[in-house]
């Protein structure tokens, strides 16, 4: 079971270069990409930076959450903030590059919620506890989800590697 606060509200079509802006690219390091997390939405990228969002916060989105450039530091500097994307769905490329980072991802089709409402996310489906509401929860295959709880596919590997006999 997770709970958490929405600490961002985002509508349809949410391109990678809406969360990690193009004219950064240059910057790779997982540990350095956070601090450009939505840097065009001055507002909560100073809060991100401040670290006045806390770890474990959700952004709740629409449609096609990732579209656009295969960008891995679009994940990288949403995971670097801990916190779990629950959308309606999310773009294929962005959705590989999740499981491979190991960024916490929820797909909820019927999914609403507004900024600073408290989610629970349990037993196939999440309960809005502002609204009252429940939306079921479309699950990874177990395979996908197995490398995203590992924390990614780098320490997924490792560890089938060191408990091999």
């Amino acid at each position: 079971m997770k709970n958490g606060k929405v600490v961002l509200k985002l509508g349809d079509d949410i391109s990678t270069d809406i969360v990690y802006p193009g004219r950064f690219m240059a910057t790779v390091l997982p540990t350095e990409t956070p601090q450009f997390a939505f840097a065009d939405n001055a507002e909560f990228n100073g809060k991100l930076k401040a670290g006045k969002v806390p770890a474990g916060g959700i952004i709740a989105a629409g449609k096609n959450f990732g579209c656009g450039s295969s960008r891995e530091q679009a994940v990288s500097c949403i995971k670097g903030h801990n916190l779990t994307v629950a959308a309606k769905n999310i773009a294929r490329i962005f959705l590989q590059s999740a499981i491979n980072l190991g960024l916490d991802i929820v797909i909820c089709p019927e999914l609403e919620a507004a900024e600073g409402d408290e989610l629970e996310m349990s037993g196939g489906k999440i309960v809005n506890r502002t609204s009252g509401k429940a939306f079921a929860v479309e699950p990874l295959p177990k395979a996908r989800q197995a490398i995203i709880d590992a924390g990614g596919l780098i320490p997924y590997t490792r560890r089938l590697l060191t408990t091999r006999p």
